[in-house]
């Protein structure tokens, strides 16, 4: 089980000009939270700072009562797992040693047969066997992102942390990605915290919902209560039409601002 406490973080790059300011929230094990708002708003700060990859200005990051500042990055990578929206660094690796990173958390000066018999599950589970021996930059946007969602697989961790996992990916792989990664949570009582701009795919696959805006929380909770039209309109400044279907919130934007 896991639990991740957020209290009253802030952060800025420059005195001056801060990025986030006193964000409290709590993350239970199993749950899936979407970080939306307005590009530019701090969301992958705001995730980097949970990871321990950006130090804090103020305010703590508990991870099942721990500051994770007194973690090392080794003990961290054991329960969180992290995948940036952009990995050009890793493009000549083939897939089953760019899967296999994931164990590095675990390994002494080899991986073991464990470790490998955990990567070949993951390869399968995410059906990526076929491309094993394939290097990254011969992929498509959509198996690249099976790849790296398969490392994160790898550390075991007990929460997985992705930047916007779905952009640039065509419906159908947006579809797979999240169904995959949120039946992964249900099953292993696995927390996912992942940044989306699609309110839509936000609202059919997340518990709740964090709205960033102006370095603030602007709105927090289940995703089907702030979802609501007035909280969206005033948000990113348009408009827009809410409905419910298949128990969740449906939302079209209007052409006219």
């Amino acid at each position: 089980m896991m639990t991740l406490e957020i209290k009253h973080l802030s952060f800025a790059y420059r005195p001056d000009k801060p990025v986030l300011n006193d964000i409290s929230l709590s993350i239970t094990a199993g749950e899936i939270l979407g970080i939306l708002g307005p590009n530019g708003t701090g969301k992958t700060t705001f995730i980097k700072c949970i990871n321990n990859i950006l130090p804090v200005t103020m305010g703590k990051v508990f991870l099942n009562g721990h500051d994770i500042v007194t973690m090392s990055p080794q003990e961290t990578a054991k329960f969180i797992a992290y995948v940036p929206q952009y990995t050009d660094n890793y493009f000549q690796l083939n897939v089953i040693d760019a899967v296999m990173l994931g164990r590095l958390p675990y390994a002494r000066k080899h991986y073991s047969e464990n470790d490998k018999a955990l990567v070949f599950d993951i390869l399968q589970r995410m059906q990526l066997e076929a491309l094993a021996f394939r290097t990254l930059n011969t992929l498509s946007g959509g198996e690249r992102q099976r790849v790296f969602i398969a490392r994160a697989l790898a550390q075991q961790p007990r929460c997985i942390i992705l930047d916007e996992p779905t952009s640039s990916l065509d419906l159908h792989n947006q579809l797979f990605i999240l169904h995959t990664i949120t039946n992964l949570a249900r099953q292993n009582n696995i927390s996912i915290i992942m940044t989306i701009h699609d309110l839509n795919l936000a609202s059919m696959f997340c518990d709740n919902i964090l709205m960033l805006k102006e370095t603030r929380t602007f709105a927090y909770g289940s995703a089907q209560s702030v979802l609501g039209k007035q909280v969206i309109d005033t948000m990113y400044n348009v408009k827009t039409t809410v409905t419910v279907e298949d128990s969740f919130k449906h939302i079209r934007l209007l052409k006219n601002l």
